[in-house]
Formats: C-alpha cells, sequence, structure tokens
C-alpha cells in the first residue's frame, strides 16, 4: 500500500531528485507547482522507492501521475493500480505524455484507455524568441510594448524581492476585485499565490515586475525545471486595461531573468479558455505539450 502525505517544504530535496529523472517538460511536474496548488487540488505525495507518486482528489474520484523517477516503472504502476482499488476509485492517470504513453503501452498493453484533451495541453516557447520578439508575426506585440512605453515613460523593470511582493499581492487582489465575480477558480489561485510568495526563497522562485510612477502595475514568477532547460511561469498579473502591460512584463522579465539560462519557457494550459487560448497562440509556441490521461480498464 503506498503512503501519501501532503507536500511540505522539507519534501523539497527528495521530489527534485525524482523529478530530475522525469524527462518532462510537463509544468505539473516542478514541486513548487504542487506545493503552492496542494490546498486546491487536494494534492498528495508518495516516496515509493526511487519514484515520487502524485494523487490528486477529485470529489470522490482520484487521479494519480505516472510514476516519477527511476526505478521499475511497471512495479510503481501496479502500486498505483493497487492504490486505486484499495480507496474503490477507478486507477487514472493524469499527464501522460507521448514517452509515458509509450512505457504504458509496452508495459500494460490494451489494460489502459488513452485521451487527449487540448485543454490541458502545455505552451512551451522558445526564450531567445520570447525575449527578441523580432520578426513579422511578432509585429503587433513590438506594437503593443511601443505603445506602452510612450504613454508611460517612466516606466522600469525589477526582480521580486522579498521587499516587493507585498505590492505584486496587492496588485492580484486588485485585478480579482476587477473580475467583478465569485469565481472560486480566483480563490484558489489567489491561495496559490500567497503561498508561492510565502516560501517564495525556499521554493526557488523567480520573478518580476513593473512598475509605473512608482506603482506596480503588473508582475510573475515560476521556477526552473529540475533536469531540463525549461522555465515555467507559474503566474503572470496586469491590467486587462492597459495596452501593453502583459506583452511587456513577458519580455522584460525572458529577457532579464531567462535569457542565457534556459532554452524553453512553459506558459502551462490554456484551460480551454478562448481569450487564454487565444493569447498563447499569439505567441506561437515551439511546442505544443500533449497530455492525455490513462484510465484502466483490465
Amino acid at each position: 500500500m503506498l503512503s501519501f502525505k501532503k507536500p511540505e517544504i522539507s519534501d523539497k530535496l527528495w521530489v527534485n531528485a525524482c523529478l530530475k529523472h522525469a524527462n518532462s517538460m510537463n509544468c505539473e511536474y516542478t514541486f513548487g507547482n504542487l506545493f503552492i496548488w496542494s490546498e486546491a487540488y487536494k494534492t498528495e505525495i508518495c516516496k515509493y522507492k526511487d519514484f515520487l507518486i502524485v494523487r490528486w482528489h477529485d470529489g470522490e474520484s482520484l487521479t494519480y501521475s505516472v510514476p516519477l523517477g527511476e526505478g521499475d516503472f511497471t512495479d510503481a504502476v501496479e502500486k498505483i493500480i493497487d492504490d486505486a482499488r484499495a480507496n474503490n476509485t477507478t486507477p487514472k492517470i493524469y499527464g501522460v505524455t507521448e514517452g509515458y504513453l509509450g512505457m504504458l503501452q509496452e508495459a500494460f498493453f490494451a489494460k489502459f484507455e488513452y485521451s487527449f484533451d487540448d485543454a490541458f495541453n502545455d505552451y512551451i516557447y522558445s526564450v531567445e524568441k520570447m525575449a527578441s520578439l523580432s520578426g513579422k508575426k511578432y509585429h503587433s506585440k513590438r506594437n503593443h510594448i511601443t505603445f506602452f512605453k510612450k504613454t508611460n515613460p517612466d516606466w522600469q523593470f525589477e526582480p521580486l524581492t522579498k521587499d516587493n511582493i507585498d505590492e505584486c499581492i496587492a496588485l492580484h487582489a486588485k485585478w480579482i476585485e476587477n473580475k467583478d465575480s465569485d469565481n472560486e477558480d480566483y480563490s484558489f489561485e489567489f491561495e496559490a499565490v500567497l503561498r508561492a510568495f510565502e516560501y517564495f526563497n525556499e521554493l526557488d522562485f523567480v520573478g518580476g515586475l513593473i512598475r509605473v510612477n512608482g506603482e506596480t502595475v503588473a508582475f510573475t514568477m515560476g521556477e526552473g525545471q529540475v533536469g531540463s532547460s525549461c522555465f515555467v511561469t507559474h503566474f503572470e498579473k496586469a491590467p486587462a486595461e492597459m495596452r501593453g502591460a502583459y506583452p511587456i512584463i513577458c519580455q522584460e522579465f525572458t529577457k532579464n531573468c531567462l535569457l542565457g539560462k534556459y532554452e524553453y519557457v512553459n506558459r502551462e494550459e490554456d484551460l480551454g479558455i478562448e481569450g487564454l487560448r487565444k493569447a498563447k497562440q499569439s505567441y506561437y509556441p515551439e511546442i505544443f505539450l500533449k497530455k492525455g490521461v490513462a484510465v484502466y480498464n483490465d
């Protein structure tokens, strides 16, 4: 029987040791992501031999990650199946990328059914292209940034530190207020943001903000992926009505904090939200990482 627990900051070392062998740019497979969203998604983690196994609660059902680490992959998947059955739920594995799909098909031929939904695929971009925004296809992005700079000549970029975190929290709270909505997802996201800032240094998060007239108008943050040349952007917030605010925080953060350190930046899923999908597609991803769900049917 697998032994699951809620992620704690003290788990970071062994979790990262497992993730180093995951060989995946999946945005969920970072310690920071698992840690800050643990309340919203009822996340639990388990160390099984040299594998990390993640379990998420969704009402009465459970969903598992693929075994992340090194060792007997088939044995670890069988333990997931046993754990699901012991909890009277159908074994279901989320985040099955192409490589893990092949491993599951080889080890469990015809015993899993696979489904894919574009809403949960990751948008992964070239850091170099996101920093330069050169070429015809980025013409509109450059126009928005030029407008922002002309309208706000005293703008400045600043890396995130413990000294300016409170300003970003206030900005995020104001962003929610302007949505004029009781959407539960906004509350879950804000809780994750607060947790990310509380443990900002311990999680090795990196971020930046844009100031206008000394006031913070945009911020972004995320973390480098262990064992990969990919950075994962977890949050990015700016006033929707301030033209150019989103493109400039994205470009300036990429130029000042990511360029030369990472090859790719994963800006996560669009969740099927039309406006978000359009925005992510407008940056022309290098990789559209497909992530499926495997449901055991044996």
